[in-house]
């Protein structure tokens, strides 16, 4: 069916069903709500927004009910009942006048009442300022920030830019926002995921890499991050483009070095690891030191076997999800399943995700087949049967 111009496409499932209200100020990033709201309801926000007089001076009411579908808000006549029920509270931008006035309680509109309805509630409540530099930089404002945040509201800054702190990427806000109310949620999980390819140098120019984008990897740390979780990327090389809100990205370009931060982290507690990351099999024996003069006719460049990370990892791992990712080509369905089981088995893992090289990137094929410890298989059709497969054995938890 047609999408009309009022629907949106749904792209993430982190704010499903959630009553979100979308609190919009006068600051002149106001004329961003309507991508605003599109990027909430594409998480399946369902919304509700209070527009302040202000605002109102910046973009219309039309515009923005378009644009969220939504009753909009801008006087005490308005439909105040839904505020009764809100799953969160999202203010972008944010005045300094409006964040001074919940910090003190002051109610001059609907906008008032339902932050500090939310704060008496814990409904979790996140602002975004917009304001020129001296005046983010005035000792007030830091003191009010301050108190804010000892009230339990998450404060999002965005980038210096001319003299300004601007607010942030529409899609960084909206990542951000459903980390942190999907934060508030029981059962969230501290997570490290590999991804990308690996190289070994042949000399200080040249090197050996296998191929890899890191795009399941980074969209797989994008949903859980976005459901909750507490995610470190250990990266590779990659090619696709990194979420630039994602908390902690270690960079690893080789496996040495990507084995070494895995098991750094190893130190902390870790309730789940995905190795998605594509590591070499096999690396240089000796890397020549400057470059290898070239046009010397063949060159002969001996390669030895790699540690296996799955299984250097796998006692500091011990007790842990462990997820991993096994790609094969030229064989049967079948025993790729069987492959994958055989990893499980001598890995120690939860459940592998095993591929065809020959079916990636063909629509009409599965995403892969996720086996785990009893040798069930699971189809998985799409990327997001991937990431919803992952996000719940994560969030299960090792079954002893």
């Amino acid at each position: 069916m047609a999408l009309r111009d009022t629907d949106v496409l749904e792209t993430g499932t982190s704010l499903a069903g959630r009553r979100i209200v979308l609190g919009v100020t006068g600051g002149i990033a106001a004329v961003e709500t309507v991508r605003l709201a599109r990027a909430l309801r594409r998480e399946g926000a369902v919304l509700t927004v209070i527009m302040t007089p202000s605002a109102q001076r910046i973009i219309t009411p039309l515009a923005v009910r378009w644009a969220s579908q939504a009753e909009v808000i801008t006087d005490w006549d308005g439909d105040l009942e839904a505020l009764n029920h809100a799953d969160g509270i999202l203010v972008a931008p944010a005045t300094r006048d409006v964040m001074a006035s919940h910090v003190h309680g002051l109610q001059h509109g609907p906008l008032m009442m339902a932050l500090s309805a939310g704060r008496r509630r814990n409904t979790p409540i996140m602002m975004v300022p917009s304001m020129h530099e001296d005046l983010a930089e005035d000792p007030v404002t830091e003191s009010l920030v301050n108190s804010l945040r000892e009230q339990g509201a998450n404060i999002l800054w965005g980038p210096h830019e001319e003299s300004k702190r601007k607010t942030p990427e529409v899609a960084s806000i909206v990542a951000q926002f459903a980390h942190f109310v999907n934060g508030a949620q029981p059962n969230r999980k501290s997570v490290v995921l590999t991804l990308g390819a690996t190289r070994s140098a042949i000399d200080d120019v040249r090197h050996v890499q296998n191929t890899s984008s890191g795009a399941t990897g980074w969209a797989m740390a994008d949903h859980l991050y976005k459901h909750g979780h507490d995610v470190t990327c250990v990266a590779g090389i990659t090619t696709a483009p990194q979420p630039t809100w994602l908390p902690l990205v270690i960079q690893t370009p080789t496996p040495e070095a990507m084995l070494k931060e895995c098991l750094a982290l190893a130190n902390d507690p870790i309730d789940a690891w995905i190795h998605a990351a594509a590591v070499l099999d096999y690396v240089v024996e000796s890397p020549a030191e400057g470059k290898l003069a070239s046009q010397q006719g063949p060159l002969s460049v001996p390669l030895v076997e790699s540690p296996k990370h799955i299984m250097e990892l796998k006692e500091v791992c011990n007790g842990a999800v462990r997820i991993g990712f096994k790609l094969e080509s030229g064989i049967k369905q079948t025993d790729l399943i069987h492959r994958a089981l055989a990893q499980v088995e001598r890995a120690g893992m939860t459940a592998v995700i095993a591929n065809r090289l020959e079916d990636l990137g063909d629509a009409t094929k599965a995403r892969g087949y996720l086996v785990d410890g009893q040798g069930a298989h699971f189809v998985l059709q799409s990327p997001h049967d991937l990431n919803v497969a992952v996000q719940t054995l994560v969030e299960r938890g090792r079954e002893e």
